[in-house]
């Protein structure tokens, strides 16, 4: 797995995840349950993850929808 992106928004999160699915993208959030630590305040943010072999097919889709990738 290779992190695409990070971010506290949630409704990213959701967009990016649809993107993805529609174009048969696997992808997986990863530190979801870091709210019960925080307290549900969103200060930690979530890593959107994709499989290695996907993940320029997956950047180039978040690049042509202005979701900013990881440098």
């Amino acid at each position: 797995m290779k992190e695409l992106f990070r971010s506290t928004d949630p409704t990213v999160l959701a967009f990016a995840t649809a993107l993805l699915q529609g174009e048969d993208i696997d992808c997986f959030q990863m530190d979801v349950n870091m709210s019960i630590l925080e307290g549900g305040i969103g200060i930690f943010p979530r890593r959107m993850m994709v499989r290695s072999a996907d993940y320029e097919r997956a950047a180039r889709v978040m690049r042509d929808n202005d979701i900013p990738l990881l440098q």
